[in-house]
């Protein structure tokens, strides 16, 4: 799907039709910050299965090959359990653990991990805008929770 939510379409060799996200909206903080998040992504719909590939497609290659991601059941309904990206199959974890709602981890292995803030894909473009660059702020040291609460409260109204 594009931004507008239409599929961006191709047709196989075999001849089957394949659908691929577009860029992820990802923000990443350079380095590993100081506080519990990394970064933040704004998935356009809540399939992990059609978003993951985008998202992990557009990291820096630099950062190596993330192993496996960890997220939250509830946030992501009958999410798979692996999911194929081109050339390899990405194990997906789930947790239960309330403070990673809104998060997701990405794990390199022996290179580290990283957390970052899922923003709702029915978020506002003002709010989203603002969790993104205050997500990836190295500074920044608000909880994922947190900071969609002050997204909420200051975004209301439809003022985004």
């Amino acid at each position: 799907m594009d931004v507008t939510g239409t599929p961006t379409e191709g047709v196989s060799s075999d001849g089957t039709r394949t659908y691929r996200m577009p860029a992820a909206r990802v923000a990443l903080a350079p380095g590993m910050g100081h506080g519990p998040l990394h970064g933040a992504w704004w998935p356009r719909c809540d399939m992990l299965e059609l978003e993951l590939p985008s998202l992990l497609g557009s990291l820096d290659p630099d950062l190596g090959i993330v192993a496996r991601v960890t997220v939250d059941s509830v946030a992501w309904p009958g999410v798979p359990q692996k999911v194929t990206l081109p050339g390899r199959m990405i194990e997906v974890a789930l947790s239960a653990v309330d403070a990673e709602v809104h998060a997701i981890a990405l794990d390199w292995g022996t290179a580290g991990h990283r957390e970052l803030l899922v923003i709702p894909p029915g978020e506002s473009r003002a709010a989203a805008t603002w969790l993104l660059a205050t997500a990836s702020d190295p500074a920044n040291t608000l909880t994922a929770a947190h900071m969609l609460a002050l997204a909420e409260a200051g975004f209301e109204g439809g003022h985004g």
